[in-house]
């Protein structure tokens, strides 16, 4: 067989530009040294991953950018670590839509996850504060918890102010259906902390990827989409090892850490389209509607949904808590 036969070339393709070929490969990491290394077309950030970056000294010249503007906009300092912190998750967004060609995720604070009218007022406040840097509201994703709150905050956003939501934290079939009634661009469903519940309240401790339950999970909400025709599209996020990602090739959008993006870039194993829109249009799926009162009820019977959601919740917020600490000394500091 020659060197440049089709097979030989594909086995030394990896796994990553294999992948990209089928899926829209989007960096889960508020560090742009990986966005550089692993060219993803959209990137991701959450509370941790900044907390994590505004540690790095790399990344100090943004948080005393960040606070400088926060004193400047701010009166009390409520305000001022408020904004700074508004200023900070915005500041490392623009950095890093200098390295991708498509948009960047911005998180609306967690503890507003149960109020929707503060969600849409944080929303339109970093969207104003992309387009005072320059950047038009199409390419920044605002990301809201997946309570039925931060759904309708995001319907709210998408209809009257058109900008595009990213509904995260989402465990439950419910709450998938939900956010495509409401029309929201884009749902980040978990595989991973879905595979950790159920490794840690069953018998079972290790999962093919085919029958990993936050693979099964997140097929069954791309087939239920694509099945009826809904607009908004699927990003599986939270992976915790090359297989679940691979079962899921084909899928609309996947967000990856970069361990897990190092991982497929050195992997040349063949990959294939396991999630199809003709796949999805032979799948025995009923078309459901929920209105609050069902929505409630039907993810309040998925146990790990709830349990889930309720903790993905509590530790993005103690993380943006660490932040604001860790910014609050800052502050001082440029008063001393």
């Amino acid at each position: 067989m020659s060197s440049g036969s089709p097979d030989k070339r594909r086995k030394m393709e990896s796994a990553l530009n294999q992948l990209k070929k089928l899926t829209v490969v989007v960096a889960d990491t508020g560090d742009f040294n990986a966005i550089d290394e692993y060219k993803p077309q959209d990137a991701t950030t959450n509370p941790s991953l900044i907390l994590a970056a505004a540690k790095m000294p790399a990344y100090q010249h943004l948080v005393d950018q960040a606070i400088k503007y926060g004193i400047a906009n701010g009166g009390t300092e409520e305000e001022q670590v408020a904004n700074t912190m508004d200023k900070l998750f915005v500041s490392f967004g623009l950095e890093i839509l200098k390295k991708v060609p498509g948009r960047v995720s911005t998180e609306v604070d967690a503890r507003l996850s149960f109020d929707k009218g503060e969600m849409v007022e944080k929303a339109l406040k970093l969207i104003a504060l992309y387009e005072g840097a320059g950047i038009s509201k199409e390419r920044v994703l605002i990301k809201l918890s997946s309570t039925w709150e931060g759904i309708q905050a995001g319907k709210e956003l998408e209809e009257k102010h058109g900008v595009h939501c990213n509904m995260t934290l989402l465990f439950s079939f419910a709450q998938a259906v939900a956010c495509a009634e409401a029309k929201v661009t884009l749902i980040s469903p978990f595989v991973g902390r879905i595979l950790d519940w159920h490794k840690e309240n069953t018998d079972r401790k290790s999962f093919e990827p085919h029958e990993d339950p936050g693979v099964i999970s997140v097929t069954k909400i791309y087939n239920y989409y694509k099945k009826f025709g809904y607009s908004t599209v699927v990003m599986g996020a939270s992976f915790r090892n090359t297989g679940e990602v691979k079962a899921l090739a084909g899928c609309d959008l996947l967000t990856i850490s970069p361990g897990l993006l190092a991982e497929l870039s050195q992997d040349h194993s063949a990959v294939t389209a396991m999630l199809t829109v003709e796949k999805s249009k032979t799948c025995d799926l009923e078309k459901i509607h929920l209105d609050e009162k069902a929505f409630r009820w039907q993810h309040n019977e998925d146990r790990m949904a709830v349990e889930k959601l309720s903790d993905g919740i509590r530790k993005f917020a103690a993380d943006a808590i660490k932040l604001e600490a860790m910014i609050k000394v800052r502050i001082t500091s440029f008063f001393m």
